[in-house]
């Protein structure tokens, strides 16, 4: 069994997925790569590769909640562990909604993705963290997750649970030296498959709406795990 670690990206796209692979992958990392599409995830699998970043592509529909024990036991039984679990799924097809058009079926929709997945995710992973003493997980999420919009309901109030989880889950774990946080983003995200849906859309974004470089999101959450000092962290900082 080697000392080396595994970091497992639940959502590993071309913005921030490939900037998390590529950061923890310096470090010495092993990186499990979890994506809807095989083809793609191939592709990064060989990049990294020419890196020098050991990495193995596991293809898989978040969305599907009953499918994440056996997708966590195929990276534990390729990787040996999972000592780093960020989950990070970002649908280019996603959308705000007014909460005065919110009802439940629509909600019930999002819900997986964003609230019960990463609970899954967490859940999944943390025995082996546990065992060990030592691990963390990192729930990606939006600024409506905190700071709640006008306009922009749905997807805000699912994270906002997804984020009450978080941060008892950390006061519970890290007194056994596991660490639990949250990074939410408050920007498009450069690189992004979300950012370029928009762009093939014809969508121009308002000059003052952030973009923010997926390798500054990266640098933060590695931050957030080697330090623990934090619970939660919010992108664009505030000036």
């Amino acid at each position: 069994m080697t000392d080396q670690k595994t970091i497992a990206i639940f959502g590993a796209g071309t913005g921030l997925g490939a900037s998390l692979a590529h950061r923890f992958g310096r470090e010495g990392y092993r990186v499990a790569l979890v994506a809807r599409r095989a083809g793609p995830l191939q592709e990064r699998v060989a990049e990294l590769a020419g890196a020098g970043i050991e990495a193995a592509a596991f293809a898989a529909d978040l969305a599907h909640t009953d499918r994440i024990p056996a997708l966590v036991e195929a990276i534990e039984k390729r990787f040996g562990s999972i000592d780093v679990a960020v989950y990070a799924p970002v649908p280019s097809d996603i959308g705000f909604v007014p909460a005065l058009e919110l009802d439940a079926s629509m909600l019930q929709s999002m819900a997986n993705l964003f609230t019960f997945s990463p609970v899954e995710v967490s859940h999944a992973v943390l025995p082996g963290m546990l065992t060990r003493g030592d691990g963390a997980v990192v729930v990606v999420g939006g600024l409506t997750a905190v700071v709640p919009m006008p306009g922009m309901s749905g997807v805000g109030p699912l994270m906002a649970a997804a984020r009450n989880y978080v941060f008892t889950l950390n006061a519970e774990v890290m007194p056994k030296g596991v660490y639990a946080g949250t990074l939410n983003i408050g920007a498009a995200i450069d690189r992004s498959a979300g950012l370029r849906a928009l762009t093939a859309k014809g969508v121009t974004l308002d000059p003052r709406f952030p973009v923010i470089d997926p390798d500054d999101i990266a640098q933060e959450i590695w931050t957030l795990v080697t330090k623990r000092d934090r619970v939660e962290s919010i992108l664009p900082a505030a000036a």
